[in-house]
């Protein structure tokens, strides 16, 4: 059986310690480095990650000073924390770090064994994405604010918050998409940002647009996308603030997603979209069935200058095929099908 990945964070300044562990144990981890311990610190805020190595044996005493704050952190202190120790400091490492750490192992020991420690954890069913999806699906129904759990753009599951909110019945829920909830030009771009963002490091994104209610109003919110588990491939949660609200989640923890950000501002941009009067022209001609030649010697213009205007109709719709720029016209009235005069 296949064993998902785990994200092993290597705090070390031994090159050659580093490139063992990643020769052993990059085909079962997801490996990350860096050569001190606060810089350690602020990373692992970010990556969340299931596993902490720190190498005792490339550090000074004052550098691991405050090791205890990844313990004491309540987003790590269900990470697996494991030091590897110089044999002859035994007793100091006893004396002040054991506690502070899951496990210390010496290298007296064989490298070996380091690594068949780190491969249990790898296989053990913890992971600390399961532990913060199970704390948080917990408290699903309790929370105020409308949250969606999302499986890329598809809704899987809606608290009562989002159901009162948005207007939905239980027989509405099923084959939603978060795109049904935003009023955008740019419904490819949204779903390829966050197919993105649930296939990347990110374990977060922070942004600000429009969402459409059922009634057709729409309200401004800042909505917050959070991963929660790398073993539910493209799972994660989207809490949703109207700015009447007080934001509720922590912008330092959790690395962020610019792409998401950039995508939803930019879908606010575009609440006011039309085409241009020669792109309309070119619409109802393509729906009346014209070819590029033809629509041509209709307009008397170049079949280039027409296939320029096709890449623009599609580019500025975000859409994959022309076809696709003409239903989103069609559909949201932006074209008159009546009008025959061209």
């Amino acid at each position: 059986m296949k064993t998902e990945k785990k994200l092993l964070l290597i705090i070390s300044n031994q090159l050659k310690f580093i490139t063992q562990i990643k020769e052993n144990l990059s085909v079962h981890c997801e490996i990350s480095t860096v050569n001190s311990l606060h810089t350690g610190y602020n990373i692992a805020l970010d990556l969340l990650p299931d596993i902490i190595l720190v190498d005792q044996t490339s550090m000074s005493s004052k550098s691991l000073k405050n090791i205890s704050n990844f313990k004491s952190t309540h987003f790590l202190n269900k990470c697996w924390l494991v030091m590897y120790a110089d044999k002859n400091f035994r007793s100091i490492i006893e004396e002040k770090y054991k506690n502070e750490v899951n496990e210390v192992i010496y290298n007296s020991c064989t490298e070996s064994i380091l690594y068949s420690r780190i491969l249990q954890q790898v296989h053990s069913k913890f992971s600390i994405t399961n532990y913060w999806k199970d704390s948080f699906l917990g408290l699903f129904n309790l929370l105020v604010n409308p949250v969606v759990l999302l499986q890329q753009d598809t809704i899987i599951a809606m608290n009562d918050s989002f159901k009162e909110t948005f207007k939905f019945d239980v027989e509405d829920i099923e084959d939603l998409k978060l795109t049904d909830f935003v009023n955008c030009e740019n419904k490819t771009k949204v779903r390829a940002s966050l197919r993105n963002f649930a296939r990347g490091k990110h374990m977060k994104a922070v942004t600000k647009t429009s969402l459409q209610l059922k009634n057709n109003k729409t309200r401004n919110a800042k909505i917050s996308f959070s991963k929660l588990d790398k073993m539910l491939h493209g799972q994660f949660i989207m809490m949703i603030h109207f700015y009447d609200e007080a934001p509720m989640i922590k912008d330092k923890v959790g690395s962020n997603s610019e792409n998401v950000q950039n995508c939803f501002e930019q879908n606010s941009n575009l609440a006011e979209f039309s085409f241009t009067k020669r792109e309309k022209e070119i619409i109802q001609l393509l729906c009346k069935g014209y070819k590029t030649k033809e629509i041509s010697d209709t307009l008397f213009i170049s079949p280039k200058t027409i296939e320029k205007h096709r890449a623009n109709i599609v580019k500025r719709t975000n859409s994959d095929t022309i076809l696709e720029s003409i239903i989103y016209a069609i559909n949201h009235n932006l074209i008159d099908l009546q009008h025959n005069k061209v």
